[in-house]
């Protein structure tokens, strides 16, 4: 795939606008989304990633078209995952509907960044060291193992960053309309605010770790893994107030991404495999008999396994909320379930 410095400063600049724009249009002036605004802003920006995935396939061939998809989409379900986590972490810190919009505003473009930095440095890693796919693929499986089994509950309100930040920085104990820093008697003070966007960005950290090496088990190619990052963190703002009540519901979720993480891993392993210079093993020479799992193939499990886990899910929490008619809780497992197994 031919992509020229300028097609990457292009890219790189209509994604920036996108959220400038995104910032003035609709983030600067607090306010809570109505179902409308955030159902037509989410279609705007799953419509415009399915266009841009048509172009490549059009452009650069289906082969990369396919790669591109089956990153969409693994991002797109991980990015989900990463909804539920900002969720409990505005939960836990009682941010007000209104101000929401800014903390997934900021906490995205976060994710960018970090993202970004990865993908350069899991690029420059992949051009001059083949064997690193071998330690990928055995972070996915890690990874893997991680969101299906582990079952400790995590609050990112009182993480042990969040806790050092609340004793080292003085912070007032009520929100400031949507700022993060306030004059009070003349001392000056940060807001609970600052706290929120900190949590956000160590979580970002987490996710990119899980996300980068998962994309390029589908495809090598660091611009792919770019757009396919960055179309999947669009329009996941307006996303997160359309399916606010549906994320309590995808209690399957962190199952379905740890079998995408472990297929990812594995098929990771076969490419280093099948590419191997280290010279202890096979004598440093590539052994050809491993399979190369093709991308069609890819697309489809990653598909399918998305599905799976989400009619599951509600089918899971619709016959427990019948089960129980006077009980309006939370259905079990709904909750920290769904990303606690990882993050």
């Amino acid at each position: 795939m031919n992509v020229t410095p300028t097609i990457w400063l292009i890219t790189i600049a209509v994604t920036i606008a996108f959220f400038v724009y995104e910032f003035f249009a609709h983030v600067r002036k607090p306010h809570e989304p109505t179902i409308g605004e955030s159902a037509r802003w989410s279609a705007f920006y799953i419509g415009l990633a399915l266009l841009f995935g048509v172009g490549i396939g059009m452009v650069s061939g289906w082969t990369f078209g396919g790669e591109y998809f089956a990153g969409y989409l693994t991002e797109k379900a991980l990015s989900i995952d990463n909804l539920f986590v900002f969720l409990i972490v505005m939960s836990g810190f009682a941010v007000p509907k209104a101000y929401q919009q800014k903390v997934l505003m900021i906490g995205i473009i976060i994710a960018l960044i970090l993202r970004g930095i990865f993908i350069a440095v899991g690029a420059t890693l992949i051009d001059n060291f083949s064997w690193i796919f071998y330690i990928f693929g055995a972070l996915l499986l890690v990874l893997a193992y991680r969101q299906a089994f582990s079952d400790h509950e995590s609050d990112p309100a009182n993480g042990r960053f969040v806790k050092f930040a609340r004793r080292v920085l003085p912070i007032t104990d009520d929100y400031h309309s949507d700022k993060l820093s306030v004059k009070l008697d003349g001392k000056f003070f940060f807001t609970p605010m600052l706290l929120v966007i900190l949590a956000i960005g160590v979580i970002d950290l987490v996710f990119a770790v899980d996300s980068i090496p998962a994309i390029y088990g589908l495809t090598e190619e660091a611009y792919i893994v770019f757009t396919a990052n960055a179309f999947a963190l669009m329009g996941l703002r307006q996303l997160f107030f359309l399916i606010g009540g549906l994320l309590e519901r995808l209690v399957y979720l962190a199952q379905g991404l740890a079998v995408i993480l472990a297929f990812i891993g594995v098929k990771l392993v076969l490419h280093a495999m099948h590419v191997n210079e280290l010279p202890f093993i096979n004598g440093g020479e590539p052994m050809l008999w491993a399979p190369e799992i093709p991308i069609w193939f890819s697309l489809v499990f990653i598909g399918l396994t998305i599905a799976v886990a989400t009619v599951l899910s509600l089918r899971k929490t619709r016959g427990d909320k019948v089960g129980r008619p006077d009980d309006d809780a939370t259905p079990p497992g709904g909750g920290s379930a769904v990303s606690s197994g990882s993050h």
